[in-house]
């Protein structure tokens, strides 16, 4: 231990109160040892409590009536006062950095000494489980200073920020693009809304594969179909074999599709089943760690099949106790926060009501179990079919939340599908017959929602 280090750091954190403010949060009391260790939990308690710098008489007082503290203990802090106390000018940012970095090293060394305790099976709570999440924690200390947006010293930052290419996984369908601007940003969640048998899962293995194609990561998180099953279809996708073939097509066909396909991509895709209603964002966060640690892969994004059968990590037990709307809110809340912890996006999907499943223009409303899942989407769309849209071998999109563009600005689209190879493709004639700025009113019958939907 540096203590001559540590008594600069403590120093000006007792007589620096610019610096104390900014390094305060982040500095822990184990870091300190013996009598500096009894100081500087005595300067965060009165920090704490009044909400300034303590006094070397105030710090005195509070020895005095601590009774956690020995005679011996007292007489050293009391003896270390006056040279705690004095100013000395110090390099602001110099000081910083440098206690950062000690906090750094000694984050490190004491996860490294529970990492042992762990390995000799002397911890009483923590396992061998919990050694990447020991060390991780320890290097990913920090000093992050920015406490907000300041909206008029800023402005400079908001303008540029304005006019910066924000990155984003881009689809290979021409209005999705466009109604996203681009493709769906990192720290999103995307939420895909049909009845069953409509096209759910169809479009996400159509956008895993599209994803691959052009040189991205993916990572596809099933809990309804085996992971065969998913594979499956994004075979039939890449290859542009109907899916029925597939298993009549010769093992050295079938590897040669393979190799040609990885030959046009530097991305990979990584298919995990598990069971249903069983997986929360503890298991997919576990997940990415490993994948990261055992195969140097960090996906691009992640498609999960589907959100509603996931599991929640913070109500996992409850039983009976909890509603729906809560549960599934809350898995829509801790997923959306997974992309906001590993910057990507992430795109899931949910059922319709039962009234939503024959309805030819559903709303939020025909969400399933709970409209707190739409509350928490940063996109929401629903795919909807009926008779004479699969006879034109087409689906309907309606844009139902977009907080990338406005929702009533194309709120409608085609796409076309060809399920056998299990494709979605843009249609050419979509913008002049199909697209429309918004629902077709029946001008003739008030109350009614709509009269139609133009569809070619």
């Amino acid at each position: 231990m540096p203590i001559e280090l540590e008594k600069t750091i403590l120093r000006n954190v007792i007589v620096n109160e610019p610096f104390m403010r900014k390094v305060l949060p982040f500095i822990k009391v184990d870091y300190f040892d013996g009598a500096y260790k009894i100081l500087f939990k005595e300067i965060v308690k009165f920090v704490a409590t009044y909400n300034r710098l303590p006094t070397q008489e105030s710090i005195k007082i509070e020895l005095d009536e601590s009774v956690n503290v020995s005679d011996v203990q007292r007489q050293q802090i009391v003896d270390m006062l006056p040279d705690v106390f004095t100013e000395k000018t110090e390099n602001q940012d110099w000081l910083l950095d440098t206690t950062e970095k000690w906090c750094q090293d000694q984050a490190l060394h004491r996860a490294i000494m529970e990492s042992i305790t762990v390995l000799d099976g002397k911890h009483n709570t923590l396992t061998k489980n919990a050694l990447p999440d020991l060390l991780q924690n320890a290097l990913a200390v920090c000093f992050d200073t920015n406490v907000g947006h300041d909206y008029i010293e800023n402005a400079d930052a908001r303008y540029d920020f304005y006019h910066e290419d924000e990155e984003r996984i881009p689809f290979d369908l021409e209005y999705f693009n466009t109604i996203t601007k681009g493709g769906l940003p990192n720290k999103s969640l995307s939420i895909c809304l049909a009845g069953t048998g409509v096209g759910k899962s169809l479009f996400m293995c159509h956008q895993a594969a599209g994803a691959l194609s052009q040189g991205y990561n993916v990572l596809y998180v099933t809990l309804e179909m085996s992971e065969e099953r998913i594979a499956e279809r994004i075979d039939a996708n890449l290859m542009n074999t109907p899916i029925s073939q597939l298993e009549h097509m010769s093992k050295t066909s079938f590897k040669n599709k393979v190799d040609k396909i990885a030959e046009k991509t530097n991305g990979k895709l990584i298919i995990k089943e598990y069971p249903t209603g069983q997986a929360h964002s503890n298991h997919l966060r576990a997940l990415l760690n490993e994948l990261k640690l055992k195969k140097s892969f960090k996906p691009h994004i992640v498609f999960i099949d589907y959100l509603n059968i996931c599991a929640s990590s913070r109500m996992k037990g409850m039983g009976g106790s909890i509603n729906s709307y809560s549960y599934i809110k809350a898995i829509a809340e801790e997923i959306r926060g997974l992309a906001v912890e590993f910057d990507l996006p992430i795109v899931s999907a949910t059922q319709t009501t039962r009234s939503g499943f024959g309805n030819s223009d559903p709303g939020l409303e025909d969400t399933s179990e709970s409209f707190g899942l739409p509350a928490t989407a940063d996109l929401m769309f629903a795919l909807i079919s009926n008779e004479e849209l699969v006879a034109q071998n087409q689906i309907m999109v309606k844009q139902l939340k977009n907080r990338y563009n406005d929702p009533n600005v194309n709120k409608r689209f085609c796409i076309g599908v060809d399920r056998s190879k299990m494709k979605l493709f843009d249609v050419d004639n979509a913008k002049e017959d199909i697209v429309d700025d918004g629902p077709v009113f029946d001008k003739s019958t008030a109350g009614e929602r709509f009269k139609g939907i133009r569809v070619n």
